[in-house]
């Protein structure tokens, strides 16, 4: 049986860290596209799409965004399973007709997510679980027919419309990508950041890892989608 073939549309500016965590997650053969540089698939012809997080937001007037979000559009329309992560979910929410606006503040650091309804992508995670969140956007109304599917005080964290599933979180996120893009927030004040860096740690890490079972979940459901026939 041939392994799924999955386009990972890479929203990064720096791509490194993006590339390894969703290539160590996702047990699929990738086909990674610069989304930032212009790059799209010329169709809808693989059997997953996954949307990758970025520090831009999706209400930006940058060139790269406006067809990313079309091209997402167009993904779900064609009944490809889709997920995206932080940004990606915001993008999809943007895409299918929800409402994406800034909190003026940042959600940062590990995290509880209470999980509100029994859904396939949260199979074997429990109803609250552990994520690590680095985000300043929220989406503020789900797209029409969307199912609220995770949340906190900071807003939604999940929904699906259809095979197209979005999390706020970041369940790929290394210990290493954790500090990276917690030390890059000069937003932030001093104390804010050494207090997100110190709960970078073994055990909350730990934590985290049962929500990487999404990906396995996303896998599992590309396997047995009609798109992968």
């Amino acid at each position: 049986m041939s392994r799924s073939r999955v386009a990972l549309l890479n929203a990064a500016h720096d791509s490194t860290d993006t590339t390894r965590n969703f290539r160590r997650e996702l047990d699929t053969d990738l086909v990674e596209f610069h989304a930032v540089s212009g790059e799209l698939p010329e169709s809808t012809d693989y059997d997953g799409v996954v949307v990758s997080g970025s520090r831009a937001s999706v209400y930006y007037d940058e060139a790269w965004i406006e067809p990313l979000v079309d091209y997402v559009a167009d993904v779900h329309d064609a009944g490809v399973p889709l997920l995206g992560v932080c940004f990606g979910h915001q993008v999809i929410a943007a895409a299918l007709g929800g409402d994406v606006e800034t909190m003026g503040e940042y959600e940062i650091g590990y995290r509880e997510v209470e999980v509100t309804t029994d859904d396939p992508i949260f199979d074997g995670v429990g109803d609250s679980v552990t994520v690590f969140t680095t985000h300043s956007d929220t989406v503020t109304e789900l797209p029409p027919g969307a199912e609220l599917l995770a949340e906190n005080d900071y807003g939604v964290h999940a929904f699906r419309v259809d095979d197209s599933v979005g999390v706020q979180f970041h369940p790929e996120y290394d210990p290493e990508t954790a500090e990276r893009v917690t030390t890059r927030k000069g937003e932030l004040s001093d104390e804010r950041v050494a207090e997100v860096l110190a709960g970078i740690d073994d055990e909350n890490y730990a934590a985290a890892c049962e929500a990487k079972q999404l990906f396995d979940n996303f896998t599992r459901s590309v396997a047995d989608s009609p798109a992968a026939d």
